[in-house]
């Protein structure tokens, strides 16, 4: 028979230590990458995971009343920053974070706030709890479904891998907690609560272990920005292998390919895919292959765009020549690389030539 006084002893315990590791990876975060909204978005996630430790102890909301206010508030909240968190870590892109993000914030706060401490009538509290619940799996398969649309786009081997583990595992952690949530005689187990502390300590520990250290920092935040030598020593077949690449891209033109992924450059080269993928981060500095493949895309069309000879091309036909699927895609890229949208560039790059002609205001 289970002692519950030793499952309250070691589920305190557990949730001491996670408290204390949780505050530490966001003080590295923010000493390491103060500049990177990942690394700040991960660090308020360290926060509000730190606050759900605490003021998921049974018992507490009964002893601390309203103090225990900010908690709760962070801890409801932090689903969202959660999915945030996952979005800026998966993209070596900005990620813009928009007001509306910080009013969602404030929503979900609130209803955690008011369900937790019983500030909202007896008869919306079944319904706050679920809704609270509801919206916890909801950005929990957010973060999943960011994390499998891009996996295959990192260059970063290592990256994949702790990336994957990071999200799945919290994913998985705010699914049960929310399960747990809709399901009141579940909730209140205290094996299910010494899981709980378990499962924290578990993700705590492994994130701790990867992201303190400076490197694995720099490997999960930093930008990306393509390096002008091989990171490491290659060896002559990955060396003889990019001369191929090269070959392909430049000569053979293959990201003009729409939909052309990493295992079909592979393919076409007759190597294996994790061959392909180390010699392009380790020997170019390339971090994503959408980026690597945008690069050559965006060179294609600023060239036709600045061409007199090309000046009534159709900037829609530029776009998919170059590989783009749609103009979409191709004007957000191409405003990232230059700043410009393609029309501004085009008339930038022709100057007069430019005033006769019937630019497509869309792009």
């Amino acid at each position: 028979m289970v002692d519950p006084g030793a499952v309250s002893v070691l589920n305190l315990s557990l949730r001491g230590g996670v408290v204390l590791l949780l505050l530490l990876i966001g003080a590295g975060l923010l000493r390491d990458q103060p500049k990177a909204a990942a690394a700040r978005l991960g660090a308020l996630f360290a926060l509000g995971a730190a606050a759900y430790a605490v003021c998921s102890t049974p018992g507490l909301h009964a002893r601390v009343g309203l103090w225990a206010a900010p908690l709760v508030a962070l801890a409801v909240g932090n689903n969202l920053v959660f999915w945030l968190f996952a979005r800026a870590l998966f993209s070596d892109g900005a990620v813009r974070l928009r007001p509306a993000y910080a009013l969602g914030w404030v929503v979900l706060a609130a209803l955690g706030v008011s369900g937790a401490l019983g500030l909202a009538p007896s008869a919306w509290q079944d319904g706050i709890g679920i809704a609270i619940s509801l919206q916890a799996l909801t950005f929990a398969s957010l973060a999943v479904a960011q994390t499998v649309g891009s996996w295959a786009a990192d260059l970063v081997e290592p990256r994949r891998r702790l990336r994957v583990f990071i999200v799945a595992a919290t994913a998985a952690h705010i699914a049960l907690t929310a399960m747990a949530g809709l399901s009141p005689r579940l909730d209140l187990a205290p094996l299910v609560r010494l899981a709980d502390a378990v499962t924290l300590a578990a993700i705590a520990l492994t994130v701790a272990w990867s992201v303190l250290r400076v490197s694995a920092s720099d490997m999960l935040f930093s930008p990306a920005t393509p390096r002008s030598g091989a990171v490491v020593a290659l060896d002559p077949a990955d060396t003889a292998l990019l001369r191929r690449l090269e070959r392909e891209m430049t000569a053979e033109r293959a990201y003009r390919q729409d939909g052309l992924t990493i295992g079909g450059l592979a393919h076409r080269l007759g190597v294996p895919e994790y061959r392909l993928r180390r010699a392009i981060n380790q020997g170019l500095g390339q971090r994503n292959f959408a980026a690597y493949l945008n690069g050559f895309r965006i060179a294609e069309a600023r060239a036709a765009l600045a061409d007199p000879t090309q000046a009534e091309v159709p900037v829609l036909t530029i776009a998919l020549d170059a590989g783009f699927g749609s103009l979409g895609p191709f004007n957000r890229a191409f405003k990232v690389e230059t700043g410009l949208t393609p029309t501004a560039y085009r008339r930038a790059a022709l100057g007069p030539a430019a005033d006769g002609l019937a630019l497509d205001p869309a792009a």
